[in-house]
């Protein structure tokens, strides 16, 4: 095996995500991976005046962000439509399960070129931001809270109930 393929075989095992809790004390391989389990993207259309569960997005596959090529400036896509990718990860507490990590990132899709924003260090860090029950959506415009706090509280009344008080206030009520 050469230099090159030993390089490459030792980078693709420095991450990996597991379904279950990998510090349940085998101190085995995995140990101090993380879990994505709890977490999904929920995708804000401001445009269609909608907010939808789409898992692809955790892949960087959903329907706003395929078939098109993503650039890391805002200006080089200056009539593309706004989107929201928004990570929410779930928790349980004695009470119950609840929202404990909502945070937002902006997408802007231009399909007439084919042509689209993200920020890939903005995703990175608002899912870990997630993961660790951060609430960011203060860059969210009014609209698109509205339906995103619509869109929470019609999919589980009694995890929003069990929400925190940060998260219900962000996003207002009609």
């Amino acid at each position: 095996m050469s230099g090159e393929e030993s390089s490459k075989k030792k980078k693709g095992n420095s991450f990996t995500i597991l379904k279950d809790d990998s510090t349940d004390g085998h101190g085995g391989y995995g140990i101090g991976s993380i879990s994505l389990e709890n977490v999904s993207p929920v995708i804000v259309d401001p445009n269609e005046d909608k907010a939808y569960v789409d898992m692809a997005a955790m892949h960087a596959r959903s329907d706003v962000e395929r078939r098109v090529k993503f650039l890391p400036d805002r200006d080089a896509v200056p009539n593309g439509k706004l989107y929201w990718i928004v990570w929410v990860t779930v928790h349980r507490s004695e009470k119950g399960p609840y929202y404990h990590g909502v945070t937002g990132c902006e997408i802007r899709v231009d399909r007439s070129i084919k042509r689209a924003y993200k920020s890939m260090p903005e995703h990175v860090n608002r899912l870990d931001k997630s993961l660790k029950g951060h609430v960011i959506v203060e860059d969210m415009d009014e609209k698109s809270k509205q339906l995103l706090g619509d869109f929470l509280r019609e999919f589980s009344e009694e995890m929003w109930e069990n929400s925190s008080e940060q998260l219900t206030t962000a996003l207002p009520k009609k």
